[in-house]
Formats: C-alpha cells, sequence, structure tokens
C-alpha cells in the first residue's frame, strides 16, 4: 500500500501547497483519508484477521522527474483526489497552486526533480489449526 501519510513526496508536496491556498483542501489529502496507509494499523489489520508473524516493511522507490512539467502534467489528469481538486480549480487558483508547488520543489541545476514514493510491504502467515 503506498504510504499517502508520509512517504509519497509527490503528493505531500502538492497537497502541502494547496492546503497553504485553501485550507478546506486539507479533507482531500488521501494522507489524510486514508489512515490505514501506516504501518501500525497495517499490522493491526493483518493481526486481526488471524495471521501471526506480521511485519510491514517499507518499499523506497525513487521518483525523479525530467522537469517540472513531468512533475506536473499528471496533476492536469482530472482522475484521482489532486488532479480532481486541480480541475475544480479556476485558471487563476490552478496558476496561483501550481507556481507555489514549483517553487517548493527541490530542483536540481539541469531542471530534473528527485523524490521518492514509499509503499508498505505487508505479510503475515496462518496460524495453522
Amino acid at each position: 500500500m503506498w504510504d499517502y501519510a508520509d512517504g509519497m513526496a509527490m503528493m505531500r508536496l502538492f497537497w502541502a501547497a494547496a492546503g497553504l491556498l485553501n485550507p478546506a483542501a486539507a479533507e482531500l489529502d488521501e494522507g489524510r483519508r486514508f489512515p490505514l496507509c501506516r504501518p501500525g494499523p497495517l499490522a493491526e489489520l493483518w493481526s486481526g484477521t488471524g495471521l501471526s508473524g506480521v511485519a510491514v516493511e517499507a518499499i523506497e522507490v525513487p521518483t525523479v522527474f525530467a522537469d517540472f512539467d513531468d512533475y506536473w502534467t499528471p496533476f492536469l489528469g482530472g482522475q484521482g483526489a489532486a488532479p480532481a481538486y486541480v480541475a475544480s480549480l479556476s485558471e487563476g487558483r490552478q496558476r496561483a497552486l501550481r507556481d507555489l508547488v514549483r517553487a517548493r520543489l527541490p530542483a536540481a541545476a539541469d531542471g530534473s526533480i528527485a523524490l521518492t514514493a514509499r509503499a508498505w510491504a505487508v505479510r503475515g502467515t496462518t496460524r495453522s489449526a
């Protein structure tokens, strides 16, 4: 499961900027809406189904964007919480959000943007009868 709470830098940067411009946007943030995307709740869920030896491990994935347009374009598709939010904004508000996100991204001298995405892998074993 993707770590929308803390480990999806692409989304964290977007929602942080959106929340600065419009505090109501925080309610759409997957990190807030999906409390299950953290190690503790995932382990509890799996243990609660009767599995034993439950372990939760992070998988870190580099997400490198060639430039800002490479980063921003997925937010223009209209599908998913963040793109739907962008689509709901007026052109001026979209531009303000885009400019704030751009200013906050860690761009390298060549314009590339290196971020990470984290997913949680969970495993457990069935208890034998």
